[in-house]
């Protein structure tokens, strides 16, 4: 007993010595940093207790920060869970298995590029004087009040958030085609003996016994959203003023460029308490693994 429990010490020591120098150590150095006031390129460490953590719940920017992050959370959750399921089950259906290959390749190829790319393409394309939209407005519908979509306070944010569905809505729904896909077929052909249709099945069916996908799906999009960063600084750097901020944009502004890498590191303790909390209430909602229990 006890040499095989050096063997699974040996096996898994990897792992331990790799998650204790690349994520517990960087956490526990982040949450210590947000104690003090400095500078990147300074030794001094000024004690400041819970200072930074004010400064940044007191900015008069926070409130909006916060719904940026929110709304996103839940447009994501809407598109990449919600939709996204029910595009996984209509590709289930029957007379859709013939052309399933095609639309999983195409929904599923935006997720395979870089975002840096995909921000770039998307910025040109919302250009206001000559992208790609503003210019079929013109010219085919003949619009003349035109937006100017990321530098429109308004409008900013939700661009960027288009954005990410546009990428990422295949990926979940890959996610959930493989849940629907353990789901045994027996069901489903008792289902349609009794006279269930399409609806029925994913109602009483689908969502039920897909529940563990949905959970992947969710915690990977709310995760995600709390942390996104690379396409709201490609398009708008967090503006027009700072109309489309999100924490991590606050985060690299106070560390990159103000140099504040106490409060930078009190953004992050904020990020990482944030999708820690909302990781740990889905699971307990959901259940999850209760039915290996039984």
């Amino acid at each position: 007993m006890y040499k095989n429990r050096k063997i699974v010490l040996l096996f898994i020591s990897p792992v331990i010595i790799g998650l204790s120098i690349f994520v517990y150590y960087p956490l526990i150095q982040t949450i210590l940093g947000s104690l003090f006031e400095w500078m990147s390129y300074s030794p001094e460490h000024k004690w400041v207790g819970l200072h930074n953590y004010v400064s940044v719940f007191t900015n008069k920017g926070f409130g909006r920060i916060l719904f940026n992050n929110s709304i996103y959370a839940v447009i994501s959750v809407i598109c990449q869970v919600g939709i996204s399921m029910v595009l996984a089950a209509c590709l289930e259906e029957m007379f859709m298995r013939k052309f399933q290959g095609f639309f999983r390749t195409v929904l599923f190829l935006p997720s395979l590029i870089s975002m840096s790319v995909i921000a770039l393409l998307w910025k040109c394309i919302f250009n206001p004087n000559n992208g790609l939209i503003n210019t079929f407005l013109i010219s085919v519908l003949g619009v003349t009040n035109l937006p100017t979509w990321l530098g429109d306070e308004q409008l900013a944010i939700f661009c960027c958030i288009f954005i990410s569905q546009w990428q990422y809505v295949g990926y979940c729904v890959l996610l959930d085609l493989i849940g629907i896909q353990k789901i045994p077929q027996e069901i489903y052909e008792s289902a349609v003996i009794d006279g269930a249709g399409s609806i029925k099945k994913f109602f009483y069916i689908t969502l039920p016994m897909g529940k563990e996908s949905i959970l992947v799906t969710s915690i990977l999009t709310l995760v995600g959203s709390y942390k996104i960063f690379t396409e709201i600084q490609v398009l708008t750097g967090g503006g027009p003023g700072r109309a489309s901020e999100v924490l991590a944009t606050a985060m690299y502004r106070a560390a990159f460029v103000n140099d504040e890498m106490g409060v930078a590191s009190a953004y992050a303790v904020i990020i990482f308490t944030i999708t820690l909390v909302l990781s740990l209430v889905q699971m307990k909602v959901s259940n999850t693994g209760k039915e290996a229990d039984l």
